[in-house]
């Protein structure tokens, strides 16, 4: 037996294996029973349901339509009980938490400050009641025996005109746990380069940012993501597929974009479950990523909306693994890649990935030798 077939992943290995995660929105990962509780402390009454499993199912089904517009409709409910800083930071707190509880290493978690200003917090009350939050998701994840470092990104929403005003507040609170920026909303009729003056002054200032480009709106979402407005990271990208041909003897060619994007090493956030719902990916085995990490594009794994997919990292692993025979030698290569990509120092990033997810996966990986001796030795003794 090879150790490629050796080192084939149970949900019990990607479970426990180490991951990282640049793509997860903390308005679309609250638990049901958060939303209801702090709805009833509020005094919100809009909710569709008011028992947390029923009010999870709903989230799902209605995001679950294959319109990238209808899902964002769902955060109307998740942002209206997010409007307060004990909210604000109970719900960062407890993303944390629960990152760290499916074995999730670092994560970048992004939200709009924008949003969350209804009963009069500041901007920077909310950037202040999140980081605390997850700060505290932090200590809480260590007494629990798990180990997670979050990072802030601060979105804009690009059909509003606040993109500067928030890249400027990102830019100030760059070293008290926001480590970058992003546009998102939806894309068609909004593009990137309504915000040049948000991106042009986060590159003077050093500054990193991601756009979301290429998911409900094509290839030149994707270039004017990167050739106007400089993103380091394209978020979803999934769209990228359309300037790669396959032909019937399953020979490649590359468009310009696309080998531009391989050729640069531009990290892709893909979210496999989302793509499924807002109708960028027929199935998971259709899903654009396993032609993508054939071709060494830098792919990442990650999952946009906990609560409105119904997922986790784990569980996107789990579907790609079922799908594209992925091995923890995959895994491993999708989490190196996404903390390759992340907005923290370089030496921080490579003592993560040399400290901390290396010996992470050799230890899964090693599980199989232990477990092949201890079978070869009961059959010996069975035999004797």
């Amino acid at each position: 037996m090879t150790s490629q077939t050796a080192s084939v992943p149970t949900p019990d290995q990607i479970s426990r294996a180490p991951k990282v995660l640049l793509h997860d929105h903390l308005d679309g990962g609250l638990r049901p029973g958060t939303i209801i509780d702090i709805a009833e402390a509020t005094g919100y009454t809009g909710l569709p349901e008011t028992e947390a499993d029923k009010l999870g199912i709903w989230f799902r089904e209605a995001a679950d339509s294959g319109s990238l517009e209808r899902y964002l409709e769902t955060f109307a409910h998740t942002c209206a009980v997010m409007q307060t800083r004990d909210a604000l930071f109970r719900v960062a707190a407890e993303c944390a938490e629960d990152l760290a509880e499916d074995g999730v290493v670092y994560a970048e978690v992004r939200y709009a400050p924008e949003q969350h200003l209804e009963q009069g917090l500041t901007l920077e009350e909310v950037v202040e009641a999140v980081n605390a939050g997850f700060r505290e998701g932090e200590r809480r994840a260590r007494a629990n025996g798990h180990r997670i470092r979050v990072g802030a990104l601060l979105t804009a929403m690009r059909h509003a005109a606040r993109a500067l005003e928030i890249a400027e507040l990102a830019n100030s609170y760059r070293d008290s746990g926001v480590v970058g920026f992003d546009i998102a909303g939806a894309e068609a009729g909004f593009p990137p380069t309504r915000h040049l003056d948000a991106f042009e002054y986060l590159k003077r200032e050093n500054n990193h940012f991601t756009i979301h480009a290429g998911e409900a709106f094509g290839l030149p979402s994707i270039w004017q993501a990167l050739q106007w407005c400089g993103a380091d990271r394209l978020g979803h990208g999934v769209r990228i597929i359309d300037d790669i041909e396959v032909a019937e003897d399953g020979s490649v060619k590359l468009g310009r974009l696309a080998s531009y994007v391989r050729d640069k090493r531009i990290p892709l956030e893909m979210c496999p479950t989302s793509n499924l719902q807002t109708g960028a990916a027929a199935s998971y085995a259709d899903h654009p990523i396993g032609l993508l990490r054939k071709l060494h594009f830098r792919t990442t794994v990650n999952t946009d909306n906990r609560l409105m997919s119904g997922t986790s990292m784990s569980q996107e692993f789990e579907h790609l693994t079922n799908s594209f025979g992925y091995t923890l030698e995959d895994m491993q290569w999708f989490t190196v890649n996404a903390m390759k990509s992340a907005f923290i120092p370089f030496d921080e990033r490579l003592a993560m990935i040399n400290d901390v997810i290396k010996p992470g996966y050799a230890e899964l990986k090693s599980e199989w030798l232990f477990q092949q001796t201890a079978t070869t030795s009961g059959s010996a003794v069975a035999g004797g």
